[in-house]
């Protein structure tokens, strides 16, 4: 630009050769905050004469505003400023390109000279303001040359200014001594129009135009907040300046496009887009707030540790102490107990519920077993209010010195013998737990395995991309690319928000925490089995602890995945934070279904199979889902279609075929059932469960499909959720109702994890960001830290989200632990 106003005093000869054009040069000295209304044409220019004096210790702003008076959009006015270390130009009226290549017009325009720092006490320095046309009309104007007060900003002080598209303002800040980060924040009392903050090096020029001003420096485009952690050490001067711009247009910040000419070339005066914004510069937090947190985050931990080491310690000591006056009742009644299971009295029983969180028994006491255990012989005990007549019994092993027989299934392949135990009105466990406990345990185990193998080949893809997001911000500066709380996000190293990966700590640590637990229950119960193995084969819920692995490492990889999903938060990878709830969801469910069917419960295999195809359409949805009707569609039909599949397979326990003859036989059922003799269901416990799950899945399909939510992943995630806690609601429903216990510990686990569950959900629910909505618009939920400082809604959300998940499958591990001395022919499957 600076060579083009040296063109301008070149014209070329008709012949070719280079002639100096004759021009009128009005030189002037001119004065600071002296408005000067001149005009020019393509034969006069002025040049205006300008010096001040520039002190090491005091900074200056210095800022050179023209209003064009004439009408000129053609040949616009060229302003040249030249400096002792810079060259500023610009036009008037200038014309900004917004989107799809429309053009703006601003006569007034206003811009702030780049001051380079000086090494001397004081120096005076020059600088030239020229001001010409290449139009041969005369073009008004009117020029100003003003000293700005406040061109520095102060820690903890607010100041307040307007900026429009063609005048940008940027001011200084130096940090003081000993602090090493700032936070700047920018407020405006209206959304609209949409502005850029930028954070730049003292250097010149200064990008500070909208077409430009994402070229060096950190930026984040704004509507009513803006905020951007600043650190010392990205600044070798010790300073930058606070740039602010407003856009042209408004659709980068989430609103409308203005109306256009249907000329593409024609410019649009676009009138004044004034701004009212106000800038504040606060210390960030300091080292002591770093370790305060990452100390509390173990800490609050930690403690679940030391509390799951205290109780076994503790139901040790307290057992030993009764042990002493116990041993001769214990004594008798285990001899008793062994004549009711068929043993002889000299092979005692050495206590009961053998996993449980203590060492050597379960939270059933012994008086409690063998309470059970003889009143299981009373005709008015109620685990045997339903009528049993139509039960079969499971063939009772009269010796277990021989390995063949434990090497046979108990119950044959044979359809007709599943059908006769499967099709009874009133089931018992002893009923779906015949087969080989080896078998049944390595089908588990693969649950386990499966989901080992899941998780590292899921999580090293999404480590390598989630490490190149945080690149992209650092090399870019472009921090519209992720979804902070800007307020309350705490950088360290390369990551932009370190409170929000900490805080997911806690889904690892109680994850590997449940998992001691559930590897100490099978112990335990191996153990127990030494001694008692008629014992434990016929009494209580059968144990196979491979889905409860698999739950504690979903919980872990939750974990993982969500720290990854919080180095950069955005839409396109939020699948990564909900992928592993889908699979805690799935297996919970599984795990509920298993403890009264486990023969007949999925494979590992089908089960992944079921919850790949979640999160595939869990893909699609964000993908395609936002809007598009025919997407919603399809999804509700295949939800519904799979939801009448599920509940087929679950009221007939599997004893159904899905050919080509399934219509005629639906037809015929409704014609007995209801046309000719109109009778109940054989299975109403069944047949309830199925309707309430009906109801509420034909529900969420018709929800979805009038409101169609634009946050696909998690309206998903809420139907798995429902259908869990219907379940586990109709599972408490019916154990009470089967005259069934909960014992005090499963029982405190619920109330304390529903109310941890209630807390957390409240902060979910605070909305900090938001993926669905423009990044500038999601900044406007921005909030302040409000737990030491560091960490902020979403970070409790982790903790309180950890402790419940932790909580309810603690739930699920004891819940049936008031059954480990009950017959299995004794316990009903529901």
């Amino acid at each position: 630009m600076a060579s083009l106003c040296l063109l301008l005093l070149l014209l070329w000869a008709p012949g070719g050769s280079l002639v100096i054009a004759e021009k009128d040069i009005q030189q002037i000295k001119a004065v600071f905050d002296k408005e000067y209304k001149q005009y020019v044409n393509s034969e006069l220019q002025y040049i205006y004469t300008f010096n001040h004096t520039l002190l090491r210790n005091k900074t200056e702003g210095v800022r050179v505003s023209v209003n064009m008076l004439s009408d000129q959009k053609v040949t616009p006015l060229l302003v040249v400023v030249r400096q002792k270390e810079a060259v500023l130009s610009f036009q008037a009226p200038l014309t900004l390109r917004g989107l799809y290549q429309r053009n703006y017009l601003y006569k007034d325009v206003g811009r702030t000279l780049c001051q380079p720092p000086t090494k001397a006490e004081s120096v005076t320095q020059y600088f030239y303001v020229d001001v010409s046309t290449l139009s041969e009309k005369n073009t008004t104007y009117r020029l100003s040359v003003t000293h700005l007060d406040n061109f520095v900003l102060w820690t903890e002080e607010r100041f307040t200014f307007n900026a429009t598209p063609s005048q940008p303002q940027y001011f200084k800040y130096v940090f003081k001594e000993g602090v090493d980060s700032v936070i700047v924040k920018v407020s405006s009392p209206m959304a609209f129009p949409c502005s850029v903050i930028s954070i730049q090096d003292i250097q010149c020029p200064v990008y500070d135009l909208d077409n430009n001003v994402a070229f060096i420096g950190m930026y984040q485009t704004m509507t009513k907040k803006a905020a951007i952690t600043v650190q010392r050490k990205d600044f070798a001067s010790g300073s930058f300046y606070v740039v602010v711009v407003v856009k042209s247009e408004d659709e980068a910040c989430g609103g409308g496009l203005p109306y256009y000419p249907l000329n593409p070339d024609t410019p649009m005066d676009h009138g004044t887009r004034e701004k009212t914004l106000e800038v504040l510069i606060s210390p960030a937090i300091g080292k002591e707030t770093y370790i305060g947190g990452i100390l509390f985050c173990f800490g609050v931990f930690m403690s679940f540790y030391l509390l799951a080491l205290f109780i076994p310690c503790w139901e040790k000591w307290r057992k030993g102490r009764k042990d002493a006056g116990l041993l001769n009742s214990v004594g008798s009644i285990n001899d008793e107990t062994a004549s009711l299971l068929g043993k002889s009295s000299s092979q005692k029983y050495d206590g009961c519920g053998y996993g449980s969180l203590a060492e050597h028994s379960s939270v059933v006491s012994p008086e409690d077993c063998t309470d059970s255990l003889v009143s299981s012989g009373d005709a008015s005990y109620s685990y045997t209010e339903r009528p049993l007549d139509n039960f079969v019994s499971r063939p009772r092993l009269e010796s277990l010195s021989s390995v063949e027989e434990d090497d046979y299934d108990t119950l044959t392949d044979i359809e007709s013998d599943k059908n006769v135990i499967r099709t009874k009105k009133f089931l018992s466990v002893a009923d779906l737990a015949r087969k080989d406990k080896r078998v049944m345990r390595k089908k588990y185990q693969i649950y386990f395995w499966n989901i080992f193998t899941i998780a590292v080949f899921y999580s090293l893809p999404v480590v390598q991309l989630v490490i190149t997001y945080q690149t992209v911000v650092n090399v870019t500066g472009n921090q519209d690319i992720c979804y902070y709380n800007f307020l309350c996000a705490h950088p360290l190293g390369s990551l932009s928000a370190f409170n929000n990966i900490l805080s997911n700590l806690g889904y690892v640590l109680l994850g590997l925490l449940f998992l001691i637990i559930v590897l100490q229950r099978e112990l335990s119960h191996n153990r127990g089995r030494m001694f008692n193995r008629d014992h434990l084969e016929e009494c209580g819920i059968p144990k196979h602890f491979g889905l409860f692995y698999a739950m504690g490492t979903a919980l872990m990889m939750e974990g993982l995945l969500s720290a990854c999903y919080h180095v950069c938060p955005n839409y396109t990878n939020f699948q990564f934070d909900t992928s592993f709830m889908y699979m805690i969801a799935g297996l919970c469910m599984l795990k509920l279904y298993q403890k009264r069917h486990p023969d007949i419960n999925a494979s590992a295999y089908s089960a992944y199979a079921c919850l790949a195809i979640v999160i595939f359409f869990s893909v699609l949805g964000v993908v395609f889902g936002k809007g598009n009707m025919v997407f919603w569609i399809i999804f509700s039909v295949i939800h519904i279609l799979f939801t009448m599949l599920l509940s087929t397979q679950l009221y007939y326990m599997g004893r159904w075929r899905l050919d080509s003859g399934i219509f005629r036989r639906i037809l015929q059922v409704l014609y007995t059932d209801c046309v000719r003799q109109c009778s109940p269901p054989m299975y109403v416990d069944r047949m309830v469960l199925l309707v309430m799950g009906n109801i509420v899945n034909w529900s969420l399909a018709a929800y979805g499909l009038i409101f169609r939510p634009n946050d696909f992943a998690s309206y998903l995630l809420a139907i798995g959720i429902c259908n869990l806690l219907l379940y586990f609601a109709f599972y408490i429903i019916m154990k009470l109702r089967s005259g069934e216990r909960l014992l005090p510990v499963p029982l405190l686990c619920i109330a304390c994890t529903s109310v941890v569950w209630a807390f957390a959900l409240y902060f979910f629910f605070q909305g900090l960001s938001t993926w669905q909505k423009t990044p500038a618009e999601s900044r406007e939920h921005n909030r302040d830290c409000i737990l030491l400082g560091f960490f902020d809604d979403h970070d409790i959300w982790h903790f309180l989200s950890s402790i419940a998940m932790f909580g309810s499958f603690l739930v699920l591990l004891c819940l049936d632990d008031d059954l480990d001395c009950v017959q299995r022919d004794k316990i009903y499957v529901f």
